[in-house]
């Protein structure tokens, strides 16, 4: 007796370690989030991205974009940022750029350059939660949506992917209940997005390839269904650049009247 209570205390004094060396292991949910964010935002110093995106419609309908992403790190906390988005074609929207100056603790600075009014439109915090040039994806899903925006729950951990539900703080400022990421558990590339309204998932987005690109994972081809219009958008990143050196004035409405051809190739 004396001898199996021994054995049972050693088995218990085990599985206590165990699970506790298990629980020391396991990230917080809020290391969990500022790691993705990083994976999907924040990667080198800067980067830039030719990218096309094609619009389908409930009826099959298509329509193509091309442009270029040139993103910033403005400091080393993954916070500050800038996004200069520059259009190639079609010939509509050829020329128009898009620009993000990103902050924490208050509203993104949002501008929009219209060539054929030579106008440059800033846009309101509002207006982040609607479409972007026509497409299934919002202006916040392009340069990223704020982590202090909402609180962050851990639902459910499974072999490849931590599942993150995510509640704004100010519901009045989304069109959304909650939204669910599945992060993969090796690389944090955020891999699937699930918005939820009146208990529906309305809105899907997926990264459907991902590449390690100068030594960084990298979503490569993206997304975002709409289950309600039938409309889905399909973004692939035909060349991606980590680290290119992209100057801080770029960042400019000087540039968005005037691209910057050297960064744009």
């Amino acid at each position: 007796m004396i001898k199996h209570a021994k054995m049972m205390l050693l088995a218990t004094c085990l599985i206590t370690l165990t699970c506790s060396a298990l629980a020391q292991d396991a990230p917080s949910v809020d290391e969990i989030i500022k790691k993705a964010n990083h994976a999907a935002y924040y990667q080198g110093s800067d980067g830039r991205a030719k990218v096309k995106m094609s619009i389908k419609d409930k009826q099959g309908n298509v329509r193509e974009r091309e442009f270029f992403i040139l993103r910033r790190n403005a400091d080393d906390k993954d916070e500050e940022q800038q996004f200069y988005v520059y259009f190639n074609s079609p010939a509509d929207v050829r020329e128009m750029v898009f620009m993000v100056w990103k902050h924490v603790g208050k509203d993104d600075d949002r501008w929009l350059y219209l060539p054929a009014l030579d106008a440059v439109r800033q846009i309101a915090a509002t207006d982040k939660r609607t479409s972007f040039v026509g497409s299934t994806f919002f202006y916040e899903d392009v340069s990223g949506r704020s982590i202090e925006e909402d609180v962050h729950e851990l639902v459910e951990t499974t072999d490849n992917f931590y599942v993150i539900k995510n509640v704004p703080k100010n519901p009045g400022s989304v069109e959304f209940d909650s939204y669910k990421v599945y992060i993969h558990k090796t690389t944090f590339i955020p891999v699937k997005v699930e918005y939820e309204k009146g208990g529906n998932i309305y809105r899907v987005g997926e990264a459907q390839k991902v590449d390690t690109i100068d030594g960084f994972p990298t979503v490569t081809k993206n997304v975002m269904k709409d289950l309600n219009s039938g409309s889905e958008t399909t973004i692939e990143y035909l060349k991606v650049d980590y680290n290119v050196g992209i100057p801080e004035n770029i960042y400019t409405e000087r540039f968005m009247r005037r691209a910057p051809r050297q960064y744009l190739n």
